[in-house]
Formats: C-alpha cells, structure tokens, sequence
C-alpha cells in the first residue's frame, strides 16, 4: 500500500488529506501515476486537471513528472510554494 497524501486546493477538491491505495503494476512514475488519479473521479479530475500546476514528493523528497515510484511509501501532492 502506498500513503498518498493531497495539500491544500487539492485536498479541497478531492475531499480527503490522504488516502491508501494498492497502486497498478503498470504505474511506474509520478506522471503515470497522476494520469491515473485523474480517472479516479470528478474530485481527481478537478485536482490534477492542470498537473503542470502541482508539485510532488516522493517520501518528503521533491519528484518530478518522470520520477519513479516504486519504493515510495507516500507520496504527497502539493501546489507550488512562493515564499516572501
């Protein structure tokens, strides 16, 4: 199982801060895997319908699009952080 866990706007639109989730075989990076969450339902659709917008990490590690997932146990989404 893998801890996936939603900041922010996102948690708003997919009603929930975490969630656990046996993740397909066939999943293997983190654009992969928002494509997938994007079929979950209309609350995912909403949230990652401008995935270029969302930032991710892979066990508190910043990822990119092409990062592997594999060995992550939680993988957390978030929107872009500005300072100031």
């Amino acid at each position: 199982m893998t801890r996936l866990r939603y900041f922010a706007w996102l948690r708003e639109k997919i009603g929930t801060a975490e969630e656990e989730l046996e993740l397909p075989a066939d999943i293997g990076t983190v654009a992969g895997l928002i494509a997938w969450l994007r079929g979950r339902g209309p609350g995912h659709a909403a949230a990652f319908a401008e995935s270029n917008r969302v930032r991710c990490a892979l066990d508190h590690e910043f990822a990119g699009p092409d990062a592997l997932i594999a060995q992550a146990r939680e993988i957390g989404f978030f929107p872009p952080v500005t300072g100031g």
